[in-house]
């Protein structure tokens, strides 16, 4: 794997999206100053928003480790899923439905997690348009729904057990349902009355409603989730124990750097933090 190093020095940076199958593995790769280091994305939002809410911060930890980082963004979870158990990453961004999937069966490590409004939490959003008479889950019964992905936590396995603790399973429940592959898109075609209702990641829906207020003027919450532990940076098992204390480091760094500041205000995280495995409990509980 690319080794990863504490430098400091800031070098002509190389933030690239990947959309390609992967290159080989990366966890034996050369260890020298041009060599670059593969991140994944599970892309909770649509490629050009996960870029502009990824780049700076990328850039950031390119910077740091004196290396060209290419992001590689997936369709969908378990496609990152398999780029971890294969070592074709050297770090990546994912939710938590797809971390229990990951951890169970490829034992991944768990790295370190964002805090946003002083927590280590999210929650599910169940979304409708203002003036559909929607107003209790139950009421969706009929009517079009957007699933995120499979393995999404909040995006699938949420919703599904809403559905099902009223004695339904999907395609009894709702008359079509969709997989968008990004909370954003289920925001937009809620909001554009495309589709009925969706389940969406309330940290993307927040994030949304601050950066493009228009883009959510239809919509509603009609129900909130319990509190699930918050989207983790996680790394292959097999990763290097020196790379991933270094990489580790950086993260938890990140908010005593002016410039990490600034890139982290943007994105409304206050800083990375490490995190018990634990926090995930819920999701399992969900996954069962």
């Amino acid at each position: 794997m690319a080794g990863l190093s504490s430098c400091t020095n800031f070098v002509k940076k190389q933030v690239e999206i990947d959309f390609s199958d992967s290159t080989g593995r990366v966890l034996n790769a050369k260890s020298d100053s041009v060599t670059p280091i593969y991140v994944a994305i599970a892309s909770m939002t649509s490629p050009r928003e996960t870029f502009n809410y990824y780049h700076d911060l990328i850039d950031f930890i390119s910077a740091k480790v004196g290396r060209p980082i290419y992001i590689k963004e997936k369709k969908t979870y378990e496609e990152v899923n398999e780029m971890l158990a294969e070592g074709e990453v050297s770090f990546a961004f994912i939710c938590s439905g797809a971390y229990i999937d990951a951890k169970a069966n490829h034992g991944v490590k768990l790295l370190v997690a964002p805090v946003i409004n002083h927590q280590t939490y999210y929650q599910a959003y169940i979304i409708t348009q203002k003036n559909s008479g929607v107003n209790r889950f139950k009421d969706l019964k009929g009517h079009s729904f957007a699933f995120t992905d499979p393995i999404s936590n909040t995006g699938f396995m949420y919703p599904e057990k809403q559905i099902r603790k009223l004695g339904y399973k999907p395609n009894q429940f709702f008359s079509k349902t969709i997989f968008t592959y990004g909370h954003d898109i289920s925001i937009q075609m809620v909001n554009k009355g495309i589709i009925d209702a969706a389940s969406v990641h309330s940290l993307i829906y927040q994030y949304i409603a601050r950066k493009y207020p228009e883009r959510i003027d239809n919509i509603k919450i009609i129900k909130k989730s319990e509190l699930f532990g918050m989207p983790p940076v996680v790394t292959p098992s097999k990763l290097n124990n020196k790379y991933y204390a270094d990489l580790r480091n950086i993260f938890l760094n990140i908010n005593q750097d002016s410039t990490g500041r600034v890139i982290l205000d943007k994105l409304g995280i206050e800083k990375f933090v490490l995190v018990n495995d634990s926090i995930y409990n819920n999701v399992r509980k969900l996954k069962k």
